[in-house]
């Protein structure tokens, strides 16, 4: 007994050491609150405060359980037999300037719904885990030559019940994991589950690092959900906020009193833009705490992926509304923010290879994706903002421009093998006066729709991996609302029923033609046949496959007039299958029959000594696939 004691002891020394220098990615073992043998033990870091103490439904919220502290680390701890699981609590901390508040704990894994924001005593129940082929077959497979097509979901506004009440967990694992497997995505990526107070901030500022918020459901439901997930072949992102936190003074902000888990620079510590807090992410304590939430969240609930939010506002200092400082060197890179992501991948990666690490970041300054030690921040995946701008910003254009303005539609060719890139159509383009997708689409209804489907076809030959917000597989016309269900009535629209199988069937298509993402990770994979059709804004280039008979003619017509006998060069002699056209009726469009099979013609075409003579829908797409061709002669 003496024995363990002292083992326990020498542990918790060690998760202190390690704690303050930032080495700790268990933080949670310790900090928080942990039931023992004798009791539940509370830990909280607040090395500037003047007093603690532990207040809860124990103890009739009354200041009788003052804690002691531990001058070298500023934890500070005690030790109750009163408290016992279910049990609300805070810790009413006299701060340094002697005012005293209750606060959150800030290693709580589960809080009191809100307006409440106590946390709440919760013992993970013992889960048999049984994803395991899932998990093996990912450690096995290579991520940048697999299909990746996310649905990204906002899990209290997806689907309401008729009460008006949002979908539990429990619920999204009847239904949602469903409607996945059925409309064929490989992937499901949340906005931030971590607990928030506020819904209108969508989960982006946060309270709760290590909690599901209770908003949503049970941790347990949430393990459950997951594990449903991968028996059905998705995976399940999750977004994480590690940059800035919400400003409530009674959750992170100041929680001793002095800057602790922020900048000491006001200006740096102040976030304008959104309202909330930055941490100060070179303090070591904060990187522990951080680190050890990424950790959490990866092996207490088997998730496949964390893309981190606001990276731009990490790395540089003047990307914030407010006044900024020069750092040393006088530039402004946010040096902290820089190394700290590269040490958060690096800690990640180690432990779990097979985690991707996606990075929501706007600039093109800093490589994002890549090997650390040349020079990048280490993630697996960055989002192609610029892509998303250019090519939402040509499509809501009068096509009469358009050809003034084809670069919109072709620049991301000059850049897209510089990271490993998403391509995402996200709830960030679908709100906020912004329009809908469908909304944002040229002329009247049928034309916006045919102009969806040439969008998401363009989505899924474009080299890059797939993300699409909900509601926009079937062209949802109202804004993402935060507080309200999807327009799930839509669907009785003939337009909007078809559009849905349209996304439905594209999604099958990508997932199996490996063309499409087999070397999308090297320009082998695309070969540009005309990028230069501007005067009839016509794109079209081959995407290609291992093998030298797998490749996928694209042409994208992006005017509304059909383009008859439209001649274009081909790789090889031989005969070429129209496989995809985005007008056909059963989309939604006018088309009963595809085009004839073409045979190639001995004709100079650019570079190329074969050409082929089809049909090009209005504001419409087609893919072509070789059937019988030579490929010794080109």
């Amino acid at each position: 007994m003496k024995n363990s004691k002292q083992d326990a002891t020498r542990k918790v020394a060690d998760a202190k050491k390690t704690f303050l220098s930032g080495e700790n990615f268990y933080a949670h073992h310790f900090l928080g609150a942990h039931r023992m043998e004798e009791g539940y033990v509370f830990r909280v870091w607040a090395p500037n405060a003047l007093a603690v103490s532990l207040v809860g439904d124990f103890n009739d919220w009354q200041d009788t359980l003052a804690m002691e502290k531990d001058e070298v680390s500023g934890v500070w701890q005690i030790t109750t037999k009163d408290a016992k699981e279910g049990d609300l609590y805070k810790f009413k901390v006299r701060q340094a300037d002697g005012r005293e508040l209750l606060k959150i704990d800030p290693f709580a894994i589960r809080f009191e719904k809100r307006p409440g924001n106590a946390a709440k005593l919760y013992q993970f129940p013992e889960k048999k885990w049984r994803d395991g082929l899932w998990r093996g077959r990912t450690k096995r497979s290579n991520p940048f030559k697999r299909p990746i097509n996310i649905y990204e979901i906002h899990t209290s506004s997806w689907k309401h019940h008729e009460d008006g009440s949002p979908y539990s967990l429990a619920d999204l694992t009847e239904e949602l994991i469903p409607y996945l497997v059925e409309k064929k995505y490989t992937h499901v990526e949340f906005m931030p589950l971590m607990e928030h107070p506020l819904d209108r901030s969508w989960g982006y500022q946060l309270i709760g690092y290590f909690a599901l918020s209770s908003y949503y459901g049970t941790p347990a439901q949430f393990q459950d959900f997951v594990e449903a997930c991968h028996l059905n072949n998705i995976g399940v992102f999750v977004d994480w906020v590690p940059g800035h936190y919400c400003i409530n003074e009674d959750t992170l902000p100041y929680y001793d009193g002095t800057p602790q888990f922020e900048y000491t620079d006001p200006d740096r510590a102040k976030n304008n833009r959104w309202g909330s807090i930055n941490f100060d992410l070179g303090k070591p304590q904060v990187q522990s705490f951080l680190i050890s939430s990424a950790m959490f969240w990866i092996e207490m609930f088997h998730i496949d992926g964390i893309r981190v939010d606001a990276v731009s506002s990490m790395i540089y200092r003047d990307y914030d509304d407010g006044p900024w400082t020069p750092n040393h060197e006088g530039g402004n890179r946010n040096f902290e923010g820089y190394y700290f992501l590269q040490k958060l991948n690096a800690v990640i990666k180690l432990a779990h290879p097979e985690v991707l690490m996606i990075a929501e970041e706007s600039s093109s300054e800093t490589p994002v994706t890549g090997l650390i030690e040349n020079g990048s921040l280490g993630f697996d995946f960055k989002w192609n903002m610029g892509w998303m701008n250019d090519v939402l910003r040509f499509y809501e254009m009068d096509p009469i421009y358009r050809k003034d303005h084809f670069n919109l539609l072709t620049f991301s060719f000059m850049y897209m093998m510089q990271e490993n890139f998403i391509l995402p159509l996200s709830h960030d383009e679908v709100v906020h006066g912004k329009k809908s997708l469908m909304h944002k689409m040229w002329g009247d209804r049928y034309k916006q729709f045919a102009q969806l489907r040439n969008l998401y076809t363009y989505l899924m030959v474009h080299p890059g991996k797939k993300l699409l917000f909900m509601g926009s597989e079937w062209g949802q016309f109202l804004e993402w609302k935060f507080d309200e269900g999807l327009e799930w009535g839509d669907l009785n629209d003939p337009l909007n029923h078809a559009m849905q199988m349209f996304t439905t069937r594209l999604n099958d298509f990508y997932k199996n033609q490996p063309a499409l993402w087999e070397m999308e990770d090297s320009y082998d994979t695309i070969e540009i046949i005309d990028a230069d059709n501007t005067e009839e804004s016509v794109l079209s280039f081959i995407r290609k496959g291992k093998r030298k008979k797998d490749f996928l003619i694209v042409i994208l017509n992006m005017t509304p007039i059909e383009r008859r006998d439209f001649s274009i060069g081909v790789p090889y002699p031989g005969t070429y299958q129209e496989v995809w056209n985005t007008e056909m009726q059963e989309f939604g469009g006018t088309w009963t029959r595809h085009n004839e099979v073409c045979q190639s013609q001995s004709t100079k075409f650019k570079e190329y000594s074969q050409v082929i003579t089809t049909t090009v829908p209005a504001l419409g797409a087609i893919i072509l696939k070789p059937e019988t061709i030579n490929t010794r002669k080109r």
